[in-house]
Parts: structure tokens; C-alpha cells; sequence
């Protein structure tokens, strides 16, 4: 029997969910195609540098998914489930208040945190939990009744949990058990077929169309699987001129003659899914359900504190300025006169300021022309920048914006649903979450300036220098 380690199992996964996707929503399929042609087109334009944040190979092979559960108990089978695919919790993101609409959950992303298992394959599943305790959302009768069927049902078989915990321990599983493990994952995710309560389906989405999705169903189900594009502009004309309608604007960081930062996000409009409903004089009848939609992605540079801090300053800014009526409310522009006022408009400048997170190459050629430093000298990594002997290398972000998942949620959502702003929220961060998960939830930072960390003590090595600042 062949042993599969978790690259190769976490690879089969997101295949198949892929596969099973396109089944269920063929409009994801025209997503991704479309996606592969902007990708092949972009790297003709563009040539090498159009790989500078990823290989073509693994960008157009890149996929992350997104899933709901209803409960603490149902956020630590999950974890369970991706630890044997060697997919760790990373990021703490808090929805409820980064949208004007009813976005009641909590989320972090499942994915590899080391950067050969990014390279192997990148494959992330960005998971919501229902914060089901907080009254700004949900009475005590209604907290008290969500709690009781979330408990009823079983969203991962014993048997699956059993396998994953195997996987996780012992670094894989041999060919039978890996198959077995991946069909019952997989299984977890279909779009179930059960009849829904027609009653407490609507009851739940007049407080939120989200908390519905989670708590108004026995299942869950893959809500969106994102491919990847290096040009987000040309697939949203594209979509479009397909007649495939898109979401009102792209969220995130704007397009710009500067670097890309962060994460630019869109989607596709939900499409109306029929269902089976069970009525409240006991028939069972079709219906239509609005909840999955095909999102895609651009990804940018990783920021650092100190840049992330300069992000939400031009968030804050942007949205002053629409506030007083500049650039007759088109947003797009708005942003992109703010970027062209505070970012830098090089990937060096980035790294010389420290906004961004690089990893650091020596050119040697450059080192030639440069006098050696003595034995045990120091010296400085920005004077190294700035004469070309040490190269920066972006660092891709590998996670998510809240208020930009808040925004592809609030765009798909039919209405705005309802809050209590009167009422205390429930605390949550990323000390809570761990708890919840079972598992540390890793700081994205601390990854990225390890990976950073790592580049500089190599510099340090090749130069027989002390590197500092």
C-alpha cells in the first residue's frame, strides 16, 4: 500500500470538493475556466514577472473554500477534520460588526502554515461559526432553541473524526484508509437533499440570511470555492460579458499603478437553488434557497503590523471622503486616489519602510561590486536594499479581510436581517476562539515575520555579517 502524506491527501481534498462543486453550481465551473484564461493571458502579457506571488502552476491550481458551522462542539470536529490534511487554524476574524448587515459569526482559516506546504499545495477553508450566544442577534428563547437542534444533529461521523485523528498523528494514512477518509470528507460538504423546516428556516433569516444557512439546516455544505486570478479586473468584465451577473464591486484594495497589497475579493451573484421544504401543515414541497455564490480572489503582499495600521487608516479615510460626497460615491476611485496619496508605489519602498513582509535574496553580482565587510562587521539591511546587494522578495498574503468577507456575505445576502445594538456583544478574539477549536489559533504575523526572520539569518550566514534593522 502506498502511504500519502498530508500535502498529497489536502490536494486529492480540495480535487474532489472542487469536483463535487462544479457539479453543484455550474456556474463556479465557468468561474474557474474564465479564471484560467485571465491567468494564461496575464502571463503572457507579463511574462516572469507575473509569477513574482506565486507560480503560475500553483495560482491557477489554488482554491479556497468556505464553510459554516453552528457550535463550539461542531468548530472542534472541523479542526479535527483539516488537521488530516495539515490544515491549522490561522486568524481570528470577528464578521458581526464589520458589516451594516446581520453577519452573526466568528471565523478563522484552515490551511498549511509552512511555506513548502503552501508551495505543495495552498488549499484553505475559511470557517464561520454561528455566535449563537450573542443577544445583539438572538433572544434567550431563540439562543435556547438554536443550541437545541444544533446539538440534535451530527455534521461529521464518528468514523470520519476517527480516521483524520489517525491521519494527523501519524503523518498520513496508506492508500484504503486515505480513500476512506477522503470520501466521507467530501460527503460532509454535498448540499444535502433532507427536507428543511420551512418555519424555522424563515424564522432564523429574518435575524440574519447567514444564521440561517447554519442553524436552519441539518447539514452543512460548501458555501464557496474560490479560485485564484492575477488580473481581478479582467475576469469581473469577463463574467459580465458572459451575462453571469457579478456583485456590485470588487472588495478590497483597489487596482492601482502600485503594488498589489493584501487581498482583492469578488463574486458572483447567489443563484437561486431548489430545495425541498418541509411546510408547516406537514407537506413536503420544492422551493429555492439563495445562499452560495462563486467568489475569486487576487492576491497582494503580505502587510506588517505597521503596514496593516496604514491599510485601515486608507480604509478609515476612503470612508470619510464618500461620507462628504467626494467622487460623486464611486468608491473605486475614491481608494485609489487615497493609495496614490499614502502607499508606496514600489515593492522596495515597502520593504524599506517596513509596511510589508519580504524575503531576502542576495545578488551576488552586486556583492562583486561592493567591498566585502570585514569579518563580524554589521551591517544594516537597509543600506543592503538600497544598493542592490540584498533583493526583496514579496511575501504573498495567504489570509482573509474581514470587512471585505463581510462585504461578498452582505452583497449576496436579500436583506439586511436585524440586530440589537442595545445589547452588550459577546466577547470574542483569538484567545476565546483557541479555546473554541481546540487548537492554537496561529497570529498570521508571527508566521509571515518567521518566514522573514528565517531570510535575514541566511543573509547573515552568506555574509559573515551581523544583519540588523
Amino acid at each position: 500500500m502506498t502511504f500519502q502524506p498530508p500535502w498529497q491527501l489536502r490536494a486529492r481534498f480540495a480535487r474532489r470538493l472542487s469536483e463535487m462543486y462544479g457539479e453543484e453550481v455550474p456556474a463556479y465551473t465557468t468561474l474557474v475556466d474564465v479564471s484560467t484564461a485571465v491567468n494564461e493571458d496575464f502571463l503572457a502579457r507579463h511574462g516572469a514577472d507575473a509569477e513574482r506571488l506565486g507560480s503560475i502552476g500553483r495560482v491557477t491550481a489554488e482554491r479556497h473554500g468556505a464553510i459554516r458551522v453552528g457550535s463550539p462542539r461542531e468548530m472542534a470536529q472541523v479542526a479535527r477534520v483539516f488537521a488530516a490534511f495539515g490544515m491549522h487554524p490561522v486568524g481570528f476574524y470577528d464578521l458581526r460588526d464589520a458589516s451594516a448587515s446581520s453577519v452573526p459569526v466568528v471565523s478563522t482559516a484552515f490551511r498549511p502554515v509552512d511555506p513548502e506546504e503552501l508551495a505543495r499545495n495552498p488549499f484553505r477553508v475559511f470557517t464561520s461559526m454561528l455566535a449563537a450566544d450573542d443577544p445583539r442577534f438572538f433572544s434567550k428563547d431563540l439562543q435556547e432553541r438554536l443550541r437545541e437542534f444544533i446539538d440534535r444533529r451530527t455534521l461529521f461521523p464518528e468514523e470520519l473524526l476517527e480516521l483524520a485523528d489517525r491521519a494527523a498523528a501519524d503523518g498520513g494514512l496508506d492508500t484504503d484508509d486515505a480513500e476512506r477518509l477522503l470520501r466521507l470528507a467530501t460527503r460532509c460538504f454535498e448540499l444535502s437533499d433532507e427536507p428543511v423546516d420551512h418555519a424555522w428556516y424563515r424564522e432564523l433569516e429574518a435575524v440574519s440570511a447567514v444564521a440561517s444557512d447554519i442553524g436552519g439546516v441539518t447539514t452543512t455544505h460548501i458555501n464557496h470555492l474560490t479560485p485564484r486570478v492575477l488580473d481581478i479586473d479582467d475576469l469581473y468584465a469577463r463574467m459580465e460579458a458572459l451575462g453571469i451577473t457579478m456583485i456590485d464591486e470588487i472588495q478590497g484594495p483597489p487596482r492601482w499603478e502600485g503594488p498589489d497589497v493584501l487581498l482583492r475579493q469578488t463574486s458572483f451573484r447567489a443563484l437561486a437553488e431548489d430545495r425541498v421544504f418541509r411546510f408547516e401543515d406537514g407537506t413536503v414541497g420544492p422551493g429555492a434557497l439563495r445562499v452560495r455564490f462563486g467568489e475569486v480572489e487576487q492576491r497582494g503582499i503580505a502587510l506588517t503590523p505597521a503596514g496593516r495600521e496604514l491599510y485601515d487608516r486608507m480604509v478609515a479615510e476612503t470612508d470619510r471622503r464618500l461620507a462628504e460626497g467626494e467622487g460623486d460615491g464611486v468608491r473605486v476611485d475614491v481608494t485609489r486616489a487615497v493609495w496614490e496619496e499614502h502607499l508606496p508605489r514600489t515593492e522596495q519602498e515597502l520593504a524599506l519602510r517596513g509596511l510589508a513582509y519580504f524575503t531576502y535574496s542576495l545578488d551576488e553580482d552586486a556583492l562583486v561590486r561592493r567591498d566585502a565587510p570585514p569579518a563580524g562587521a554589521g551591517l544594516e539591511l537597509r543600506s543592503l536594499i538600497e544598493s542592490g546587494v540584498v533583493v526583496p522578495q514579496p511575501i504573498v498574503y495567504e489570509d482573509f479581510l474581514p470587512r471585505s468577507a463581510a462585504g461578498i456575505f452582505q452583497s449576496n445576502l436579500t436583506d439586511e436581517g436585524s440586530r440589537d445594538d442595545a445589547q452588550l456583544g459577546t466577547d470574542y478574539d483569538i484567545t476565546v476562539l483557541s479555546q473554541v477549536v481546540g487548537r492554537t489559533v496561529v497570529d498570521p504575523h508571527e508566521l509571515y515575520q518567521r518566514q522573514q526572520d528565517a531570510s535575514v539569518a541566511r543573509l547573515r550566514e552568506q555574509l559573515g555579517a551581523v544583519v540588523t534593522g
